[in-house]
């Protein structure tokens, strides 16, 4: 067995055994993000860091 399938076993087995449906929810939802955000910078669709820092200055500078 292999793909989704596979990965979607693996993922239920690592939760503790009282894990309840929102917990499996709450953590399906933030390795889709994850997974999603990983796919986005392979496909070069990130901002490089020196821009991220120059963003966040300015954010950080109007408080």
């Amino acid at each position: 067995m292999s793909g989704i399938k596979q990965q979607m076993i693996s993922f239920i087995e690592r939760l503790p055994e009282d894990a309840t449906w929102d917990d499996v929810m709450a953590e399906l939802y933030f390795r889709i993000k994850v997974d999603s955000g990983l796919k986005d910078l392979d496909d070069g669709k990130g901002i490089p860091h020196d821009e991220v820092k120059e963003r966040m200055s300015k954010w950080l500078a109007k408080e």
